[in-house]
């Protein structure tokens, strides 16, 4: 069914990176769920009015909600497309992620007024609703019809890397969740008659787990908005590919910044022997780029640190501080490693580091550490430290 509708109604679909491609996505995933929704609160609250049931009509009222998240998921994808301008030169990507927010905010919102009724309810004593088949018959339909949303909602977020519909598709699994447990307590209380009101009871239940989701899915979608590590899959790759180019020795200060799928910009630094012709080297950088923005759809911006490598003395110095730096934290590494002539009294190491952010000792202090180490290999080294901060997340 899915399939059968992307085909339908999305042009050149398995192009996902395409702004327009993922707002005809978002759109076919927003018209559905406003379809659904809008039919199952119609029926729910007809059924839980008529039998005074106070999880069905507030479930009814949960796909009322619903049918508002798909509108603002649409919304945020029609937004998301549009190109860049001057006020936003990185284009409006990341709208997809505030839609994915809010829609989190509102499984929230119907997650509290669930369990403060339902705790009303219970308080007061409230007697146990009267159920017929008819709510039965609607609350199975219900269940059925959240799973295909789900399922459906799903794919289309995981095709295209969409936080917002992958949002909608857990809170579909929540319906659905929601919806059979207060088919099992129309069950239970039509067969069996309970001296509490089990309607009130599955309702606090039923919050307690709308809540849980609703604050995992805004905190996934608050991660995104302010920044998250890139995945390491794209960083190898991207690793591999630039060292593909035999006159790359090394990479290190790469950033990946991410404005919205599809919309991802980076730099890196890259270690070149000295030596080499700057022109033909401008040449490769050049053809790198390209091809990591083929690959990988990825802007990238690679700039050019020329290192000795013919040189044993620096060689053997480098390889002295790797292995004292690596017994400090085995996570931090060097980079840009220079030596000055030897003297007799000082010799300068200059070399970055990159600190991870499980190192919790202070730049002065790892680089006391260092300089000590320093000194047991040769008393004339003196290490001349510039830290960096690891944004790679490893």
């Amino acid at each position: 069914m899915t399939t059968l509708l992307v085909k339908l109604f999305i042009k050149n679909s398995e192009d996902v990176n395409d702004s327009t491609v993922r707002l005809k996505y978002g759109t076919l995933g927003g018209a559905v769920g406003i379809v659904c929704n809008l039919i199952l609160c119609a029926f729910k609250i007809t059924v839980g009015l008529i039998t005074a049931s106070i999880s069905i009509v507030a479930d009814g009222l949960n796909n009322l909600s619903d049918m508002g998240s798909s509108v603002i998921t649409m919304i945020g994808f029609k937004m998301a497309g549009k190109p860049a301008d001057s006020d936003h030169p990185f284009g409006h990507g990341r709208m997809e992620y505030m839609s994915a927010f809010i829609v989190a905010m509102l499984i929230l919102l119907v997650g509290a007024e669930l369990f403060k009724s339902s705790v009303s309810a219970l308080v007061k004593g409230e007697a146990m609703p009267t159920y017929s088949v008819w709510a039965i018959i609607i609350l199975a339909v219900s269940v059925l019809v959240k799973l295909w949303m789900c399922l459906f909602n799903r794919r289309l977020g995981k095709r295209i890397d969409s936080e917002a519909l992958l949002a909608t598709a857990q809170d579909s699994l929540n319906d659905m969740v929601t919806t059979s447990v207060i088919l099992l307590s129309v069950g239970v209380s039509m067969l069996v008659k309970l001296p509490f009101n089990l309607d009130a009871v599955m309702g606090i239940l039923v919050s307690l787990f709308i809540l849980y989701s609703g604050l995992a899915s805004a905190k996934d979608t608050l991660d995104e908005i302010l920044g998250t590590p890139p995945d390491k899959k794209l960083i190898s790759e991207i690793e591999n590919t630039i060292l593909s180019f035999k006159e790359f020795k090394g990479i290190h200060d790469l950033i990946v910044h991410n404005y919205g799928p599809g919309r991802q910009f980076a730099s890196v630094h890259v270690e070149v022997p000295q030596y080499t012709d700057i022109v033909k080297c401008h040449e490769q950088i050049d053809l790198c780029e390209k091809l990591i923005d083929e690959k990988l759809n990825i802007s990238l911006v690679i700039h050019m640190d020329p290192i000795d490598v013919n040189n044993k003395a620096v060689a053997k110095a480098k390889e002295s501080i790797v292995k004292a730096v690596r017994e400090i934290d085995e996570n931090m590494s060097i980079h840009d490693f220079r030596m000055t002539p030897s003297g007799e009294k000082r010799t300068n190491l200059i070399f970055d580091i990159v600190v991870p952010s499980t190192v919790k000792l202070t730049h002065e202090k790892l680089g006391e550490l260092i300089n000590e180490s320093a000194k047991k290999i040769n008393p004339t080294y003196c290490c001349v430290i510039t830290f960096d901060n690891d944004f790679t997340g490893r």
